[in-house]
């Protein structure tokens, strides 16, 4: 049959979401904090210059030991960490872009640092955190819905929350909400 063609069997429309399915809003297990007022975050190794990744890192701390003790965190669940931040690093991003002006060589832990992975890899080795990784910029969204999907899909039990602000890092530790 030269010269004719299949025709195209047309495709239903995809229903609208249906808000019963959306996953449920996670349960709050505990909370830390950093804030600026109260001066600079402990050193941590590995991270110089800014005070960005310290102090992630004191607010995760804060809120993980308000829950687990002292590290690692203890059992079989897969805890992701998620970072969200609209400006991200601006110290190390300042300190990479004065070098760079003036010539200067860039210290090699300016470029392990610019990466927010960085400190992310840094909590969750510390605690033995065991699932997924993921720092997000501006526009992506609800935080705690992002948490939520990442229980709903299975990929981790619970989710520990960090939100980064010029001034304060926040930190939530979320867990499924229970049946």
């Amino acid at each position: 049959m030269t010269g004719t063609r299949p025709v195209a069997t047309p495709r239903p429309s995809p229903a609208p979401p249906d808000p019963a399915g959306l996953p449920p809003h996670p349960r709050l297990l505990a909370e830390g904090r950093w804030d600026a007022a109260a001066g600079p975050p402990p050193a941590v190794a590995g991270f110089v210059v800014s005070e960005f990744s310290p102090a992630v890192a004191i607010a995760a701390d804060r809120c993980l030991s308000g829950y687990y003790g002292q590290p690692p965190a203890p059992g079989p669940d897969t805890v992701a960490v998620v970072l969200v931040s609209v400006e991200g690093d601006t110290g190390t991003a300042r300190a990479v872009a004065g070098a760079l002006d003036a010539g200067r060589r860039v210290p090699p832990l300016l470029f392990f640092q610019s990466n927010p992975n960085a400190v992310l890899g840094h909590i969750s080795a510390r605690w033995n955190l065991t699932g997924p990784v993921v720092a997000l910029g501006a526009g992506h969204g609800d935080p705690e819905e992002v948490a939520a999907l990442l229980m709903e899909d299975g990929d981790a039990d619970a989710v520990l929350l960090l939100t980064a602000r010029p001034d304060s890092v926040t930190a939530a530790l979320y867990a499924a909400h229970s049946p």
